[in-house]
């Protein structure tokens, strides 16, 4: 807890991020007690501090929990009669609320251009829903980064529920329509989703003997929420090193007897595995194994560039929806700065006009 004390005629009572807003907002025209600890409420400091100013506010989002009990211990308080009870704070705000000041906005004239989440340049996952996409298959998905595999022009992601059902989907659909869909549907999951709650829905699938296909998309890492480690990438919490689950070996111990590893960079690899799995009677498991393009691990190669001689504009390579790839009135570009060498369009290019 910390007492700031300025002008005296304005008193602010605030936590965490209220805090700042009001700090900013009203600068030295305000002396400020900054709880850190509110509960157990400390009463003789706001008590002292209320005696030291003319107007005391009290400024925290959402239920008036400290005006509250400011109130019930006899402090007078200004509070939710100022301020809302519902939605986010901001400086302009409490300047408003408490002096009376509007601030003046300078807005865009143009609104900023809608943008639809992509993955990124270099992703391992683009390949592996590139193929799928063009071998019409019934995808079944999961919760990740590889989500966005349902997003244009990739478009290859038919169902999404929640985490670790893209297996469980996947095994009653097969169960339950039997031929309809037995050969001609996957699901994939990523590493650590797959064993945040994918495991026991592959031991479903092995015990049952059903007739599916999995692609567990291994990136080495938890890409989504901001690169936290998992079980089966050998870095614990703190990223010290750990015991790593080895893929491969939990999926025979559970009775998967068909176990495949696959770099999903190799269009032409991928896509004969997946028919060869697809193909077989049995459960079975693909593992796309590539880390995450933006681990600071990765080694990238230098970017690709097209030979404008060459292309024919015929926009195959933008199929893959590479936001590296640029369209153009004449023929595709790639940007630079963007570009990490993966390779992806220069294996869809039939007129060899991409090099590296």
């Amino acid at each position: 807890n910390t007492v700031e004390m300025n002008s005296t005629e304005i008193g602010v009572i605030a936590s965490g991020i209220c805090y700042q807003y009001a700090k900013e907002a009203l600068g030295d025209k305000a002396s400020y007690l900054k709880l850190g600890m509110v509960n157990p409420l400390p009463v003789e400091l706001i008590k002292d501090f209320a005696s030291k100013v003319k107007v005391l506010y009290v400024v925290e989002e959402l239920d008036d929990i400290i005006e509250t009990h400011c109130r019930k211990n006899g402090i007078e308080v200004k509070g939710k009669e100022l301020f809302t009870l519902q939605g986010e704070y901001f400086q302009s705000k409490v300047k408003q609320v408490i002096l009376g000041e509007k601030d003046e906005w300078e807005t865009l004239d143009t609104d900023i251009p809608v943008r639809p989440p992509v993955l990124c340049a270099g992703c391992p996952h683009r390949g592996v829903f590139y193929i799928l996409k063009k071998l019409g298959v019934m995808v079944s998905g999961d919760i990740g980064c590889y989500t966005l595999g349902a997003a244009a022009p990739l478009s290859a992601i038919d169902t999404t529920v929640c985490m670790g059902a893209s297996i469980s989907g996947l095994h009653g659909f097969n169960k339950g329509r039997k031929g309809e869909y037995e050969g001609k549907s996957v699901a994939v999951i990523g590493d650590s989703t797959f064993m945040h709650s994918g495991i026991t829905s592959l031991v479903d699938i092995a015990y049952n003997r059903s007739n599916s296909t999995v692609i567990v998309l291994d990136n080495s890492i938890t890409g989504m929420t901001g690169h936290q480690n998992n079980p089966a990438n050998g870095k614990n919490i703190y990223g010290d090193p750990a015991s790593a689950v080895n893929l491969e070996a939990l999926a025979h111990a559970i009775g998967i007897n068909s176990v495949t590893v696959i770099d999903p960079g190799d269009l032409a690899q991928t896509e004969k595995v997946i028919k060869e799995e697809l193909a077989k009677p049995e459960p079975s498991l693909i593992i796309a194994r590539k880390p995450c393009a933006l681990l600071k691990t990765v080694k990238h190669k230098p970017p690709f560039h097209i030979d404008s001689d060459k292309c024919k504009n015929c926009k195959s390579c933008m199929r893959i929806g590479c936001p590296a790839l640029v369209a153009g009135d004449k023929c595709i570009t790639i940007d630079n700065t963007l570009c990490v060498g993966c390779g992806l369009c220069e294996q869809l290019c039939k007129f060899d006009a991409i090099k590296e």
